[in-house]
């Protein structure tokens, strides 16, 4: 888990994120995984986020006829389903570290080394202790989609140098591959 603490809290999530690429313990994202992220960002390679101007929110869907009408709408509900389980690992460790219910009484530099502390004892509870009462869901490996990852990288893993334009392009277009191939296999 990679965990970036200092910023403040009214911080921009894009420029915590451009941050956290741009240090020398940069953030990476593993070769063919990505990381879900709000409609705050842009849709970019390796960081996918929802269709903007559609139905997201869970409860948009709530009840009977609110079903998704098309492919973007599908997309994304299934988004916000994801993100959703995201939002309760942050309540998760809220509620194991009550510290962090209300703002600490300590000096900001305390502060962000409590963060990465805590971080990094809950990831230890996770992996090794077995009476952990927050329990290690098992992961799927497996994808359910046919669409795949775009690879950007040449044998070596070299990153492909592309403008910012022709990067949210491609990511648009894995986006749309997506959600046609979720449709497709929704009304099958």
């Amino acid at each position: 888990m990679y965990v970036l603490s200092g910023w403040e809290g009214s911080a921009h999530d894009s420029k915590v994120l451009s941050d956290a690429l741009a240090r020398k313990n940069e953030l990476k994202v593993p070769q063919g995984k990505y990381y879900l992220v709000d409609c705050g960002f842009p849709n970019r390679r390796k960081f996918l986020a929802p269709y903007r101007g559609v139905r997201y929110h869970l409860q948009d869907f709530a009840g009977h006829g609110n079903d998704p009408e098309n492919e973007k709408e599908l997309f994304n509900l299934r988004h916000a389903s994801l993100r959703n389980v995201i939002e309760r690992i942050f309540g998760i460790f809220k509620s194991r570290f009550t510290i962090f219910k209300l703002a600490p009484l300590f000096l900001f530099k305390t502060q962000a080394e409590l963060v990465l502390a805590c971080a990094a004892l809950h990831n230890f509870l996770r992996k090794e202790c077995r009476s952990d009462e927050f329990p290690v869901e098992p992961t799927d490996e497996s994808s359910s989609s046919s669409s795949v990852l775009p690879n950007y990288e040449d044998n070596d893993h070299e990153p492909i140098v592309q403008t910012q334009e022709q990067e949210r392009e491609d990511a648009n277009i894995w986006r749309t591959n997506i959600g046609s191939d979720m449709w497709r296999n929704a009304n099958n």
